[in-house]
């Protein structure tokens, strides 16, 4: 068996058990209405929408921080997507932009956004992996 087809494998396989949805996204800043006073969201750019995997990393060892006057948990989360996986032309995965969890088959995870903080790429992965954290 050579190496080209022990990776066709080994990506089948992990491709096989990505059974979530996500979107991945970069969010432009939110942009201050003087009219209305309100705050509006930044425009979305959908960079891939499809299947993945997303799995806890370290739930127990989550950072506390501050944000704002509210205290959060940080919890890491690497989410898979397919190793050939499109991107629009130029573009890469930045740290900041996000993932959000549209469907799974664990329903408390639907609706999860995850911020992006780095990704792994390498010619003989099985899947491409981004390193994530939940911000909530």
């Amino acid at each position: 068996m050579n190496i080209d087809s022990t990776l066709a494998a080994g990506r089948a396989a992990a491709n096989a058990r990505m059974r979530d949805t996500v979107r991945l996204y970069a969010q432009a800043a939110d942009v201050f209405d003087r009219t209305t006073g309100n705050t509006v969201p930044g425009a979305q750019t959908t960079l891939y929408e499809g299947k993945g995997r997303v799995k806890s990393v370290a739930q127990a060892s989550g950072e506390d921080t501050q944000a704002g006057e509210r205290e959060i948990r940080l919890l890491e989360y690497e989410v898979s997507l397919p190793w050939d996986a499109p991107l629009p032309d130029g573009m890469r995965v930045l740290p900041g932009m996000r993932i959000k969890v549209l469907a799974s088959r664990d329903a408390r995870m639907v609706g999860l956004v995850l911020w992006v903080t780095g990704t792994q790429y390498g010619d003989q992965a099985t899947a491409w992996r981004i390193s994530t954290e939940d911000r909530s």
